[in-house]
């Protein structure tokens, strides 16, 4: 008996191949300088790739976390209206080299420099309204990705107001 494909596979397979032999054959005619930025938006797109995956990957165990720990009589809508509140937290690892924003099941990965820049930002001088200009500045200038973990509209957003009210409560400056 012959194997089927799906057609939306054959067609997923047919566009890569058809894609690579366009770069195959795009690849003489780059200098170094073009094939470095092709290797570079290569390496930084597989990196969204796993993060997509570690991203789903703690979806599924957080659900999973979320079904052994639900107290007996919780109704299946109570359960659902707790996990759609927004829960928004900031957690170090132990090294100190990198955070983790967590809101609603996903995750971004941030530096130590920069957390100490959004520190700064949410520490630095002006009104609230300022301030979370600058960080959503910072996120549009610096860190894109963010939107896709804490969808924000832009600074009057309620959820980069809770976000530099975070990051202001759990870091301090240190003076210099």
């Amino acid at each position: 008996m012959a194997k089927k494909t799906s057609p939306v596979k054959k067609t997923a397979d047919t566009e890569r191949e058809s894609l690579a032999g366009e770069l195959r054959d795009l690849i003489p005619k780059l200098d170094s300088e073009g094939l470095a930025f092709l290797v570079k938006q290569a390496r930084v797109h597989i990196y969204n790739m796993q993060v997509d995956e570690l991203n789903k990957a703690a979806v599924a165990a957080n659900a999973a976390a979320a079904r052994s720990h639900s107290i007996a009589g919780k109704s299946r809508a109570s359960e659902k209206t707790k996990s759609a509140q927004e829960n928004m937290n900031i957690t170090g690892t132990e090294s100190g080299s990198s955070y983790y924003l967590q809101y609603r099941n996903k995750n971004s990965m941030f530096s130590r420099s920069e957390m100490v820049q959004l520190v700064k930002i949410a520490n630095g001088k002006g009104t609230d309204l300022e301030i979370r200009e600058r960080l959503y500045n910072w996120f549009e200038r610096e860190r894109k990705d963010v939107f896709a973990t804490v969808p924000m509209a832009d600074k009057f957003d309620d959820r980069l107001k809770t976000l530099a009210a975070l990051i202001k409560k759990s870091f301090k400056l240190r003076d210099a």
